[in-house]
């Protein structure tokens, strides 16, 4: 778990820890790269009556508050992670659905060329590059073998 004192951070902005918030917190720092289906699922371990439209405003709102954020990792919903977590970019693998986490400073040499060439600053807390991970890479190749 991470020691983020939650509820000083929401009190500073005017909320409450609410127990939904709370719960829902936890969940993304459990799951760390979690769709609001699997927040629900986790969330309803404990309080059942919890519906998805409670987990989707509550990320939304956490979001807004900058205490989550969230990527696009394939077709699907956003995926959410605790927003105090280094910024990472999302190494996904379209075989087997990992998540590599990669530092932002690989990137660097890209988004200084962007920079430079076009005056366009990144955001690459939202960016995710999709390809094969090393063992699907390995798999497939012995495959060809």
């Amino acid at each position: 778990m991470v020691t983020t004192d939650w509820q000083s951070d929401l009190r500073r902005r005017g909320y409450r820890l609410t127990p939904q918030r709370q719960l829902v917190l936890e969940a993304v720092d459990r799951l760390e790269h979690a769709t609001p289906d699997d927040i629900l699922t986790e969330v309803r371990k404990t309080a059942g009556g919890v519906n998805i439209s409670t987990v989707y405003r509550t990320l939304e709102l956490l979001e807004e508050l900058g205490l989550v954020s969230h990527a696009h990792l394939g077709h699907g919903a956003p995926t959410y992670h605790l927003a105090d977590r280094h910024h990472h970019i999302h190494l996904v693998c379209r075989d087997c659905s990992e998540v590599i986490e990669a530092d932002l400073s690989v990137a660097e040499p890209f988004t200084a060329q962007l920079r430079g060439q076009f005056g366009f600053e990144t955001d690459m807390k939202h960016f995710a590059i999709f390809g094969r991970c090393a063992a699907c890479r390995d798999k497939a190749a012995q495959g060809e073998s």
